[in-house]
């Protein structure tokens, strides 16, 4: 793939398709380190080798690397060229079910290790991915096709998921209350939910499994986890971590598999699991809900989205810009955050498609391993199609095209990134999550007329906002039906903050604490009052003497 950048076109309506450790945890990090050098600072074929050749690619199904039951292996490829990085174990039905039964046997062991031993492998598990942030950033970039600039910030954001929750499995608390008639009192406690199965999407390969690992790992629970068909090779890569960081054999389990379907129904029709944790499209989503009602599982869906992008008249448009460049473009536009629609008021509207189109334009397209590369490949051939797509019903329906709005020709799943501007109603990317470089663009006159577009949707994951007038702000954090909101900020997620949201975009939330309270049930025990005169056999008789 040639690096290119899409030159901007003039304006036309095309009628066709166109730190601090503890001393143990840095002793084990330092000792472990020394016995796996980081690869350079650097990439190339010698790198990108020694990357992969250091990929377990078996099932781990407690503490041991095997096969798949039937030997069967898949392929794992590079999206930016279309070749075969490694094969990896099949996993199968059968498979599942004894990654389940490993997580089982080893549930009441975890449960009973002290918060603060549990805390210590997960930071020690945070310091050895530090140590190893060049191969885990280059490994993304090679199964995934993200610049390695966006695969390095990955590293780092999920790597906070470690150390944030590191700190949370010694904060698990309760409470103790005189009950309101005073004859008793109430101690609340909480308890790990029991094995969970956690399923993970393709398009952030490492933070999507340490999102979910650590608050399960924090919490007490054993896991089994699911890698995406099309990335699994980073979740291989940090299960090996975590074994080196002390998870003990059965606590992490892992299960790629081309069978996704037929491998999870076993598993979460199976009663020994009791917790499912889903990241992925909404109709999923469902399907997994109902599959989980027979069990009357615990649950956390983080499913799919349609963020509006609202800019107001009175916005500070260059920061307007900078927010929307990250919302939309960051990962390719593959994020369930990223912005969808851009709703901009009709007297800014003009000035900022120039501007952003002249920033698109000028993005250099390309393998993510290159230097100054801002879009990669897309993750396959089905979603360029389905960008173009949405990109050529636009058109049909009236937008205009102001740059890109083509796949790009050569080796990998590449598209050019799109600018479209006076998008229709009625548009189908108007409803759909594009997960490509598609920025699309109408206007809008009003704050009413602005706050029931971008609620005009099934969805309501995340919204982005700019305005310098406050009390907007204020009104848009209570009238936007979303579970988070960017509000002069193109970028919402953090591991210390509650991530998900509304309507039939999940259930649950990721991060902060409400993450770990996810894998966790709640205990009320009702004592008697500890001042109550306590009655005594001997005091009963001689009751009975005295009647």
């Amino acid at each position: 793939m040639t690096t290119q950048t899409t030159a901007a076109t003039t304006p036309t309506t095309p009628t066709a398709p166109a730190t601090a450790a503890t001393a143990t945890a840095t002793t084990a990090t330092r000792a472990a380190a020394a016995a796996w050098p980081t690869v350079p600072d650097a990439t190339g074929p010698a790198a990108e080798q020694a990357v992969l050749d250091r990929v377990p690619t078996g099932l781990l199904i407690d503490g041991t690397w095997r096969s798949a039951a039937d030997d069967a292996t898949f392929p794992v490829v590079d999206p930016a060229t279309g070749e075969t990085l490694l094969r990896v174990a099949d996993a199968t039905p059968e498979d599942g079910v004894r990654a389940l039964a490993a997580a089982d046997a080893a549930r009441a062991g975890w449960a009973r290790t002290a918060p603060r031993q549990r805390a210590e492998v997960l930071r020690r598990a945070f310091d050895l991915l530090q140590d190893r942030r060049e191969d885990f950033a280059l490994l993304m970039t090679l199964e995934m096709g993200k610049p390695l600039a966006e695969a390095r910030g990955e590293v780092a954001y999920g790597g906070e998921f470690l150390r944030w929750f590191s700190e949370e499995a010694v904060r698990i608390g309760g409470s103790y209350s005189t009950n309101p008639e005073g004859t008793g009192r109430a101690v609340v406690t909480h308890k790990p939910v029991g094995p969970a199965f956690l399923i993970t999407p393709w398009n952030f390969p490492l933070a999507m499994a340490t999102r979910k690992i650590a608050p399960a790992l924090a919490a007490g629970c054993t896991v089994v986890v699911k890698p995406a068909e099309l990335t699994p090779l980073t979740t291989l890569l940090f299960a090996d971590l975590l074994l080196e960081a002390g998870v003990p054999a059965g606590v992490v389990n892992v299960v790629p598999t081309t069978s996704a379907a037929a491998l999870s129904e076993p598993v979460i029709g199976d009663p020994r699991l009791r917790k499912l944790s889903f990241t992925g499209s909404t109709p999923v989503g469902r399907t997994l809900l109902r599959q989980a009602a027979g069990t009357v599982l615990r649950t956390s869906m983080e499913l799919g989205g349609n963020a509006p992008f609202l800019v107001f008249e009175d916005a500070d448009l260059e920061l307007a810009v900078e927010g929307a460049l990250l919302a939309k473009f960051r990962n390719t536009g593959q994020a369930c955050t990223a912005a969808n629609r851009f709703l901009v008021h009709e007297d800014v509207a003009e000035e900022f498609a120039r501007r952003i189109t002249e920033r698109v334009a000028a993005m250099p397209v390309g393998r993510g391993t290159e230097d100054g590369i801002a879009i990669g490949p897309l993750i396959d051939s089905r979603a360029v199609d389905k960008a173009h797509r949405l990109v050529t019903d636009a058109l049909h329906r009236g937008a205009t095209l102001r740059t890109g709005g083509h796949p790009v020709d050569g080796s990998g799943t590449f598209y050019a990134p799109t600018v479209l501007t006076d998008v229709q109603p009625g548009s189908d990317l108007l409803r759909d999550e594009i997960f490509g470089p598609v920025l699309a663009i109408r206007t809008f006159r009003t704050e009413d007329e602005a706050v029931t577009a971008a609620n005009d949707t099934e969805y309501g994951l995340v919204g982005y906002a700019f305005t310098e007038d406050p009390a907007r702000g204020q009104r848009l954090m209570e009238r936007l039906e979303t579970g988070m909101l960017g509000l002069n900020t193109g970028v919402v997620s953090n591991a210390s903050a509650p991530f998900g949201g509304v309507k039939q975009s999940g259930l649950g939330r990721e991060g902060g604490g409400e993450g770990i309270a996810e894998y966790l049930e709640t205990m009320y025990t009702l004592t008697p009052d500890p001042f109550r005169e306590r009655r005594t056999p001997a005091s009963r008789t001689n009751e009975g003497a005295a009647r």
